[in-house]
């Protein structure tokens, strides 16, 4: 499962890299494929070789510095897949409800800046909770009910005050999470019925192939 998804991906960014039509700036956040593709192999890189030579060898023992890593990448590469999904629902309602206005609404800068922006809070994301992990601290060896170092269970196996910690994640989780899905369902519910409301065939056809 772990080299069909390198391979699967591997697709994409060569089929997003070679299509000339993706390079233009109507389907820059299409092309951002090749990011989206990026990110989901390296979020299934950081958990599954650890878990397959685990496996191999029989060994299941990771460093705490090892843990803490891991928290980190997983961190950043799950919530920036997630935002860059929710940047691409926005380009997609910007395209189909105010065709008209597309170019001046999303210009370059602002397809830019977009990325851009959902990249730096996807690295101070998971910088915090890194650092907060940091704060904690653990018996000497502790079993992880788990085949990578996920952060709750981190978190409820610290032998310290765990408050803030718990407060920081759910926070997160709401705002980084909830936000940028709540965004998804109402662009493409807007999406739908602007397509609905549409009278020809045709014209249905084209706005679903965009």
């Amino acid at each position: 499962m772990y080299l069909i998804t390198v391979f699967g991906n591997i697709l994409i960014i060569l089929a997003v890299s070679v299509d000339p039509n993706l390079h233009t700036p109507m389907y820059f956040f299409l092309a951002n494929l090749i990011n989206h593709a990026i990110c989901v192999f390296c979020f299934t890189s950081t958990t599954v070789p650890k878990m397959l030579v685990n496996i191999q060898t029989q060994s299941k023992v990771i460093t705490y510095a090892g843990c803490v890593t891991q928290i980190y990448f997983f961190i950043l590469f799950a919530v920036s897949d997630f935002f860059m999904l929710s940047v691409m629902a926005y380009d997609r309602f910007v395209a189909i409800c105010h065709p008209l206005q597309y170019t001046v609404i999303m210009n370059p800068q602002l397809c830019r800046l977009l990325v851009l922006v959902s990249w730096i809070m996807c690295i101070l994301n998971s910088l915090l909770h890194s650092l907060m992990m940091l704060r904690l601290s653990f018996c000497t060896h502790f079993h992880i009910p788990h085949f990578f170092c996920e952060l709750n269970q981190m978190i409820q196996l610290a032998c310290s005050d765990t408050f803030l910690n718990n407060v920081v994640m759910y926070f997160a989780a709401v705002l980084l999470g909830g936000g940028p899905f709540v965004g998804i369902l109402y662009s493409y519910s807007k999406i739908v019925s602007s397509i609905l409301r549409i009278s020809s065939a045709q014209g249905k056809y084209k706005a679903f192939s965009t």
